[in-house]
């Protein structure tokens, strides 16, 4: 990696939540982020949760996001990898942001070797093995019978559901303040298991709208990434050091 090039990491955005009532002044806020990390990074990684809901039909998409969608592609017209991770609220992801703005979608964890550094790279959903609730809701969200019926509403109708759904989640709840335990973790007790077969350095994810740089062992650490909800935090990692780090501290939202 070239002499001040960086590596970004960044997770649950959640753009267009309906549970929240700032999502241009929030999209806005990660439009100038992308636009001040564009003379150092050198690759960047969309952890999950960017959107709040996405969903392709084979000729229709989303509207709006423009303004991230068009500087992600400006990233990958100059070469500069970008890797989208699906989450909880995005895994129907398919192939137009591929196609479009030249991302690179992955919709399992990943194990990325970054500058002889071992990260183990994923959203989290679905890892913590005590959430059976959620296994089984996203078994159901996967199925690819479902999705081709989901598929067969009318747009319109398909996202005024999912808008409730998604209003209804802990977004529209202030789960903030409860205390947070790493070890106790389902996560965490998935990345402790993990290591005991596959070395790892970094455990890069989010999904729990954290704010954690914990060490697991003197080789491994465990890191959530925050969101962009609260904290409006990312992750950098400069080819030594991974640091967690805040944009415009105290970001109004």
């Amino acid at each position: 990696m070239a002499e001040k090039q960086k590596i970004y990491f960044i997770s649950d955005i959640h753009l267009g939540a309906p549970a929240l009532n700032n999502n241009r002044e929030r999209e806005l806020l990660f439009a100038s982020w992308l636009d001040e990390i564009e003379t150092d990074v050198s690759e960047l990684f969309l952890m999950g949760d960017i959107f709040d809901f996405w969903y392709e039909y084979k000729k229709v998409v989303p509207r709006g996001f423009t303004r991230i969608l068009g500087r992600l592609a400006n990233l990958t017209d100059r070469g500069i990898p970008v890797h989208f991770f699906t989450g909880n609220h995005d895994m129907w992801v398919y192939d137009y942001l591929a196609e479009e703005t030249g991302i690179q979608v992955h919709h399992n964890y990943m194990v990325h070797d970054i500058c002889g550094k071992k990260f183990f790279l994923a959203h989290g959903d679905g890892l913590d093995a005590s959430d059976k609730g959620y296994i089984f809701l996203k078994k159901i969200f996967t199925n690819n019978s479902m999705r081709w019926l989901f598929s067969r509403l009318h747009p319109n109708f398909a996202f005024y559901i999912a808008h409730k759904w998604s209003a209804s989640s802990r977004l529209s709840k202030s789960d903030y303040e409860q205390e947070y335990v790493a070890d106790k973790d389902g996560m965490y007790k998935f990345a402790a298991e993990f290591i005991k077969t596959n070395p790892v350095d970094y455990f890069v994810m989010g999904h729990r709208h954290q704010l954690v740089n914990k060490k697991m062992n003197e080789k491994t650490s465990f890191v959530l990434l925050g969101d962009w909800i609260k904290m409006f935090s990312y992750g950098v990692f400069d080819g030594n050091n991974f640091e967690l780090k805040t944009y415009k501290d105290k970001a109004k939202a």
